[in-house]
């Protein structure tokens, strides 16, 4: 099999097409992923503005007309191209499954957020490790005591992902993701995980638990989860997003979302 470092997004897509469910760090590093949630058309400008006013956690890779199943930035379909998916009804997770086909409705608007993956390539070369992608796992993500801002319906906790940095690589950690605001950039908080609300790095609201080494500190960054942690909180009728750690791989290089 080819190693998913090696695939491009279309193939990529072709897989998880295909049945393959897997969360999709590693995968055909140099292009951008993102996190999706879709919306009924009643709900989207709610939504757009509570991105807006948290531009750290929801920064919007694109949005699409109402029952568009692609984007500008992916070119495949929107409904079985990510290798799994979540179901929301009435703030409730109901199911997850790796098409949603029958589920998808002419009224729902496609909201692409960029996703911290898309930096774990430049933190690579950087030399700084990613834990997860050494371990074969999901990153470790976390609901926090923060309160996002509110915007019409949506609220709900800033959700954050972690990753264990060496203690003389942090600032380089900083430096590095710090140039890719589209896609959470610099990190929210280093250090103890108390000043987040957070008890146990050991339980994650989602993903998977990682390994912190002594002289590894945790380093925290917006996630793109936070969205479905606001339908939760705020429970529309209706919502689909990715499952945590199993993105859209996009089209779009990573290094067209890096700033000077």
């Amino acid at each position: 099999m080819t190693s998913p470092a090696e695939l491009s997004p279309s193939q990529a897509r072709a897989l998880f097409r295909a049945g393959l469910k897997v969360p999709t760090s590693g995968y055909s590093p140099g292009y951008a992923q993102a996190n999706l949630i879709a919306l009924p058309q009643e709900a989207a400008f709610d939504f757009l503005l509570f991105a807006q006013r948290n531009p750290k956690s929801c920064p919007i890779l694109d949005v699409t007309e109402p029952g568009r199943v692609d984007a500008s930035v992916f070119g495949g379909d929107l409904r079985t191209d990510l290798p799994a998916y979540r179901v929301y009804r009435d703030g409730a997770m109901v199911e997850e499954r790796t098409d949603v086909t029958d589920l998808w409705r002419d009224d729902l608007v496609a909201f692409l957020i960029g996703c911290s993956f898309t930096f774990e390539t430049p933190l690579l070369e950087a030399g700084v490790p990613v834990r997860h992608i050494e371990a074969g796992s999901n990153v470790a993500m976390y609901a926090t005591n923060r309160e996002c801002r509110p915007a019409g319906r949506f609220r709900g906790p800033l959700v954050v992902s972690m990753r264990p940095i060496p203690a003389h690589q942090v600032a380089d950690a900083v430096r590095v993701t710090s140039r890719y605001p589209a896609v959470h950039g610099a990190p929210v908080h280093v250090g103890d995980p108390a000043a987040l609300g957070i008890t146990d790095l050991d339980r994650p609201d989602y993903g998977d638990a990682v390994e912190v080494r002594p002289g590894e500190i945790p380093v925290f960054w917006a996630c793109g989860v936070t969205p479905q942690a606001a339908v939760t909180a705020s429970a529309p009728e209706f919502a689909i997003g990715h499952a945590p750690g199993h993105m859209a791989i996009t089209d779009v290089r990573d290094s067209s979302y890096q700033v000077p």
